[in-house]
């Protein structure tokens, strides 16, 4: 995101308000100046990250009670290369 910055001023942006719109949800930064002088930036909205919930998988699996036993020593020779 922020690839590109593109400097309007605010006439412009008043006028292209939906293109400029369209451009920062591509991913675009817009920087909007009054009198020559920036004073706005228009910019991508990041996408909302997924909430946790802590104990959501709870009765749903199941974990053997060897599960960090040590291999048997075949198969630790296959991941080994022996």
């Amino acid at each position: 995101m922020g690839e590109i910055m593109q400097t309007v001023n605010i006439h412009d942006a008043k006028t292209n308000f939906s293109k400029l719109v369209d451009a920062a949800a591509g991913g675009e930064e817009i920087i909007i100046a009054k009198a020559g002088k920036p004073t706005a930036k228009l910019v991508p909205i990041e996408p909302a990250r997924p909430t946790r919930a802590f104990g959501r998988l709870k009765g749903k699996l199941h974990i053997a009670d060897d599960f960090d036993a040590p291999l048997p020593d075949d198969v630790l020779a296959s991941f080994e290369g022996r």
